[in-house]
């Protein structure tokens, strides 16, 4: 197991999950079976973060292109999803994490959506972690959607776009009041970003592992969290200023 500086955690981490299928044609199963593995360690990585102190977590769990999955394929989602979001409803108000929805919720079933804003409103007053289930979630689409309702507050007065920056843009994102990712973890060994997080990746941490979405076991994350922590953030500036702000 690697060991982790606890002070030096990131504050944000969003995951990739990815290879579940492919997990699951290894094992000679079909997908379904992939996918309900995958559930279970989403709900690991969950009490891992709560054990380590990491505030925010977002897992891209529905894309806009999973849509032109098979039907059966996608049914099984919507239903993993349910079931997950009830039966861990008691365990996230015991363990006081805040569940978020980042996507759009028109196409989403409309059974899924009830049981989604349920967790929501139950869980909408903790703040130990805060949970981001990406849902129905396009990297392009929220910037698209962002633009739109910036431009009906500017016509509506609301916003002077003479103003604009980079902070007040980020208000109209679904991540509006939750910091840009540290750390993106993306399983299976693909190395693209699929339309995730497009605009609070910007300086985010990319760490790419082989290993397929339902073996991310604990010591998986340990060494991503580990291989974070090495590296040098430099947000633009040199190493030498870095090291320069970091010794006064």
């Amino acid at each position: 197991m690697h060991q982790v500086d606890s002070n030096r955690l990131p504050r944000h981490v969003a995951i990739i999950m990815d290879g579940n299928g492919r997990w699951a044609r290894q094992k000679l199963r079909n997908r379904a079976f992939g996918h309900n593995e995958g559930v279970n360690r989403v709900r690991d990585i969950l009490r891992l973060c709560l054990d380590l102190g990491i505030p925010c977590l977002t897992l891209y769990a529905f894309s806009k292109e999973n849509w032109q999955r098979p039907s059966s394929e996608v049914r099984v989602l919507w239903r993993l999803l349910k079931r997950f979001l009830r039966s861990e409803l008691a365990e996230l108000t015991e363990k006081e994490v805040r569940v978020s929805h980042l996507g759009d919720v028109e196409d989403i079933p409309v059974d899924v959506l009830r049981e989604f804003r349920y967790v929501i409103e139950q869980t909408s007053k903790f703040d130990k972690l805060f949970l981001n289930l990406a849902i129905n979630y396009g990297g392009r689409q929220e910037i698209l959607r962002a633009v739109k309702l910036l431009v009906q507050d500017s016509l509506s007065g609301k916003i002077d776009l003479a103003g604009l920056s980079n902070d007040i843009f980020s208000q109209y994102l679904f991540t509006n009041g939750l910091p840009d990712p540290d750390l993106i973890i993306r399983t299976s060994g693909e190395y693209r970003v699929s339309n995730f997080l497009l605009w609070q990746m910007a300086y985010s941490e990319i760490y790419i592992t082989n290993v397929l979405w339902p073996d991310f076991h604990e010591a998986q994350f340990m060494e991503a969290i580990a291989e974070f922590q090495s590296r040098e953030r430099r947000f633009g500036k040199t190493g030498d200023q870095v090291h320069c702000i970091k010794s006064g």
